[in-house]
């Protein structure tokens, strides 16, 4: 069968080059067919597992399409060379092409798909290459801004604020996510901007920056439902035990269900938090901040125990 399928390809790339030359009675290259030709002889190669060579077909696909000013198409062939070196566990190389066929997208008006495609290839890179992966998705992010399409750029922000908060390149964190609130805000929609709020908070406290964690609690007062929602008493009940140093406290609101149960990275910066020179002499309990809205703060450490202790 396989065999078959190798026959089948070198058919079909015989015929592309001879759709791709000119004769006496043949004035002009008929790339649009030799593109046609190579792309069948890609697939035969695939389908016998011949993914080196359903690569270089791939790739000659796209020549002929470029040559032919079909640039969605030959996009779409660097695209699918891609994924063949994917299949041989080519990483680098695949998200290389990958990255081309996105500029050929923008370049064609196609931007939502080069969007897709930068998605497709930081998901490819993010288990071996952390910086690459925060680099793609914020390209793709700035792809989806620039058509207004603010929930998928958020989206994607998302996976690159997370990434930042685990290389813990935390400034970046930092104004990634204050990006990422805002386009939520943008678009109304106001629960993901309380969440997005503590991770705001989480992140600041890292920093060792109080006064910004404060602010972006005080900014999200603004927000229709914040004031007064379990996410705003949460938060102003950790400010305030950092303030004053208690560690008990703030140990007791960070492995609360609603902080350990966020987005892993965010729910690790909780769990680790530690207040500045928190020491056993310097734990003060405390009784927690009244919110604005007047709800009543976080359950007591006595009614929270079952979920003591951190990541599940």
């Amino acid at each position: 069968m396989a065999a078959q399928k190798i026959n089948e390809a070198h058919e079909h790339i015989a015929k592309a080059e001879k759709c791709s030359k000119t004769s006496m009675t043949k004035w002009k290259p008929d790339y649009d067919e030799a593109a046609s030709e190579m792309a069948k002889a890609a697939v035969a190669f695939k389908n016998a597992k011949q993914f080196e060579e359903a690569k270089d077909a791939y790739l000659k696909e796209a020549e002929y399409h470029t040559e032919n000013k079909a640039l969605f198409h030959a996009a779409k062939a660097y695209e699918q060379a891609g994924m063949m070196l994917k299949d041989m566990k080519k990483m680098p190389e695949a998200v290389q092409l990958i990255e081309k066929a996105s500029i050929m997208y923008v370049e064609n008006g196609t931007s939502g798909t080069a969007g897709i495609a930068l998605d497709r290839a930081g998901k490819l890179i993010e288990s071996i290459d952390l910086e690459k992966a925060v680099d793609l998705y914020q390209k793709a992010a700035s792809v989806f801004e620039n058509e207004d399409r603010l929930r998928e750029a958020a989206e994607l922000l998302g996976k690159a604020s997370r990434l930042l908060a685990r290389l813990r390149r935390l400034d970046e964190a930092a104004v990634s996510l204050q990006k990422e609130k805002n386009m939520y805000k943008d678009i109304e929609n106001y629960p993901t901007c309380f969440k997005k709020t503590i991770a705001q908070v989480l992140v600041h406290l890292h920093r060792g920056d109080f006064v910004a964690a404060d602010k972006c609690v005080r900014e999200s007062y603004s927000l229709p439902g914040f004031s007064g929602s379990e996410d705003c008493v949460y938060m102003e009940t950790l400010l305030k035990a950092y303030d004053e140093q208690d560690e008990d406290e703030v140990s007791r609101v960070c492995n609360s269900p609603l902080l350990k149960y966020m987005d892993n990275d965010y729910a690790k910066l909780a769990i680790s938090l530690r207040v500045p020179g928190g020491g056993a002499g310097k734990k003060k309990k405390k009784s927690p901040v009244a919110p604005q809205g007047g709800s009543a703060g976080p359950p007591s450490a006595e009614e929270d125990d079952d979920y003591e202790g951190g990541l599940c």
